[in-house]
């Protein structure tokens, strides 16, 4: 699994003109699964990225985690994180997962980040981002 965390002073994503998921401050997670993965390592990665220190403390500028922020989590099935581009001009994206096993595994993260406390919408597509994080497992 992969996942691109940005965090967020807002995000959201429009689907049809619509807003079908919005949060105030927080992470907007890209979560790209390969084929292969499993449920336990879909727990870890939510897990990680809820404790993950990348928010502004006191003291330090990478001190506090999304959970001591009190911050929201919006989750993006996001395959091409696994685009291979080493050999031509077009990406292959023959190690992510096929989308019925790809779905079960980003709810996953989606559900682990609930249990552990962030507060969450699932989102389809466009997003207001500011800086990048990249967790890899």
């Amino acid at each position: 699994m992969r996942a691109v965390a940005q965090r967020v002073r807002s995000a959201r994503v429009l689907v049809d003109d619509a807003v079908v998921g919005a949060i105030e401050g927080g992470l907007l997670i890209y979560v790209g699964v390969a084929a292969g993965d499993t449920p336990a390592e879909a727990a870890w990665l939510a897990q990680k990225l809820a404790a993950l220190r990348i928010f502004a403390g006191a003291e330090r500028a990478l001190d506090r985690s999304l959970l001591e922020t009190g911050g929201a989590a919006l989750v993006v099935s996001q395959f091409t994180l696994f685009a291979e581009t080493r050999r031509g001009r077009r990406p292959s994206f023959s190690a992510a997962a096929p989308p019925g096993a790809r779905d079960r595994l980003t709810s996953t993260v989606f559900r682990e980040t609930t249990t552990i406390g962030v507060r969450h919408r699932e989102m389809e597509r466009e997003c207001l981002d500011r800086e990048t994080v990249t967790v890899t497992t």
